[in-house]
Formats: C-alpha cells, structure tokens, sequence
C-alpha cells in the first residue's frame, strides 16, 4: 500500500489531520490499533482554543447536537458546599464542551471517508518502521487483527498513538517524564433528574475527586489515588472507599450505591506527563501525548493535540508540494509549537500546586 502520508493513531489529533488532509487533496492512509473507534480512553473535554478549532474548521456544526454537552461551571466543594466557582466570561457561554470521544471520532473519520484517496484501517498493530537508504523513514510494517502482514510506503510518517506511543518507541525517541504522576480512577454513573451540566472538584483523604458530567446523561467520576497504591487498596473492602465518595455528594448516594459496587466498576489509568528531546526525524513527526505528555489537569492534553493536528496540516501540504520531509523541515513544526505546549505543561503543574487554594471556604462568593 501506499500513500502520501501514513498516519498512526486514529485517537482525535490523528483523525482530525487526516480529515483536514484529505479535504486539501493529499492521500492519507490512517492506522488505529483498536478495532472499535472510540473504545480506548481519551479525554473527552473541548476548551476555547479545541472549540473554536473546529468551528473554524466547520466540523464542530456536524456533530450531532445531543452530543454536545456545554458546561455550566466549575464547583468546588468543602464540606458539602460550594466555597468557589469558575462561570463563563460571557453570558451563554461555557467553561467547556463534553463530546463522547466515539462521537467526534465518527465524525472526523466519516468525513475522511468521503474522498477517494483516504484508507482507514483499524486493529493493526504496529511492528516495524521502514527507512531508505539514506536514513529517511518512508513507511511502516504492520499486523492486521488476523495476523496478516501490512506494508505501507509514504513520504512521512506521523505519530498520533499516544501516550505509550510506539512510533516513538520504534523511531528511538526517549519521553522524559516530568515528575507529576499519580494513578486516577475512573467510573461513569446516570446524572440523576434535574442534574446540572457542571464540574464538580473536592478534596478527599488529601486526594482530588472530580465529577465531570456527559453528553447522553452521564456522570465521570475522576479520583486520583498515590501511585502505585490501587493493588494494596484493592485488598481493602470496598465500601468503606465508595463511602467516603457519598459523604463528599451524598445526592448521589443512590446513583453510586447501584451502579458502583465492586473494584471492578473502577477503571485504572496511569498518569504522567513528559516532553522529548525531538518532535521529528527525516520522514517522521510526532504529534499530541506521543510527543508532550499532559495529565488532565485542565483538559489540555486534548485540545493542544487538536491543535497540533491543525497546524501539522498545513505544514505536511507545503512540505508535499516541495516534497521536502528532511529532519529539518519537519522541525519547523517544532519550533513553533514546542513553547507554547511546555507553557501548557506548566500550567499544569501551577494549577496541581494550587488546586487546594480552592477550597479555602473564605473565598466563598
């Protein structure tokens, strides 16, 4: 197989690029590891900067309206009570948009799928990258579900695949890992009647816990744990932990009671955030958590790999039409990208050290 650009990744940064490459003319073959789209967890939380992307880009109009949540507000709550909030700068505004994440997905890919010059394959795993004589990677090998071998030749390659990403793994680019990292559990429950499309944030046991509610009548639940510690937590009976999670809301006490009722309702994710030294080689670019790492404090990570996507786009077209991918062109994309994501980054860390600021009750409004 061949194409101009190979793209590994089907999360929201490589689906977006392969949208916006195809609609400007440029043949894109799109890898996704999982075989069901949207299936594995991303963040799911539009800012200004994802939202007005997609605006601009005239795709946010075609994701269907009941999957798209605005959010009202950011509640932060001590002792059963809001001590202080974050509400939208204008009136009718937000302070983010959830889309299940299978929804923009569909969206973007279904899109791509209009023009003859795009191939999206799913279940394939990634085993090989391929380079020509003179050191410029040019495509990569592959394993398709049924274990049938893939070969795809293309002028670039570009990484979309993660946090775990193994085009960089392949392409020998170490991830520095910055040092903020804890275990985070998530667990979804029904928004019980009547409840209001918002944030909510508190403390427990010196832990943050997050309620993030959904498009489709959800609630997230967010709560970060040390790291390293939910084997020994396990061990420990489970409603004493899920209690705890009552006391700080009890109006949900009968959603979590019947929804909620074992470990295994709980899911486990790493958390961590890094940098690499690189964002390119000749014939190969990294973009999105393959190449900064964000934790979800703030919902960035998304939104920056949006933007990355958009940016990378018109890069890669005046890169095809000079047919130039060398290490340095493609580093061009770097340069202009790689201060304001670290500026993101931290943010982040500002924002974890001041989190528990929020909770001082005097600041009440």
């Amino acid at each position: 197989m061949e194409s101009d650009i190979c793209i590994v990744g089907g999360g929201p940064a490589g689906s977006l690029l392969a949208c916006l490459l195809v609609q400007s003319g440029a043949s894109v073959i799109l890898l996704e590891k999982q075989s069901v789209i949207g299936s594995a967890f991303r963040g799911e939380i539009l800012n200004d900067v994802g939202e007005q992307l997609l605006r601009r880009r005239e795709l946010l109009q075609k994701i269907p309206v009941h999957s798209r949540l605005s959010l009202e507000e950011v509640q932060y709550w001590f002792d059963k009570q809001i001590v202080n909030n974050i509400v939208p700068d204008q009136p009718g505004g937000n302070v983010g948009i959830h889309i299940p994440q299978r929804d923009m997905l569909t969206v973007l890919i279904e899109e791509a799928k209009a023009y003859p010059h795009f191939t999206y394959l799913s279940g394939i795993t990634i085993t090989a990258l391929m380079q020509n004589q003179q050191g410029q990677f040019n495509g990569i090998m592959a394993k398709g579900k049924d274990g049938q071998i893939v070969e795809i030749h293309s002028s670039v390659v570009v990484g979309a695949d993660g946090r775990y990403s193994t085009v960089r793994k392949l392409a020998d680019i170490p991830l520095n890992k910055n040092g903020l990292g804890y275990d985070l559990l998530w667990a979804r429950i029904p928004a019980p009647e009547g409840w209001r499309p918002v944030i909510r944030s508190t403390i427990v046991d010196d832990q943050q816990l997050h309620l993030f509610t959904q498009a489709g009548g959800f609630i997230q639940i967010g709560w970060n744990i040390p790291k390293g510690t939910y084997t020994e937590l396990r061990k420990d009976k489970f409603e004493p932990f899920v209690e705890r999670l009552i006391r700080s809301f009890p109006d949900l006490a009968e959603q979590v009671q019947e929804h909620i009722v074992s470990w295994e309702d709980f899911v486990l994710l790493d958390i961590f955030g890094g940098t690499t030294p690189t964002w390119a080689k000749s014939g190969l670019v990294l973009i999105g958590d393959a190449v900064h790492t964000m934790t979800p404090t703030g919902a960035f990570g998304l939104n920056e790999a949006l933007l990355d996507a958009d940016i990378l786009c018109d890069e890669l077209l005046n890169a095809l039409k000079d047919n130039d991918f060398s290490e340095d062109r493609l580093r061009g994309f770097e340069a202009g990208r790689r201060l304001a994501t670290d500026q993101r980054m931290q943010e982040q860390l500002q924002m974890e050290a001041e989190y528990r600021d929020k909770f001082i009750p005097s600041t009440a409004s």
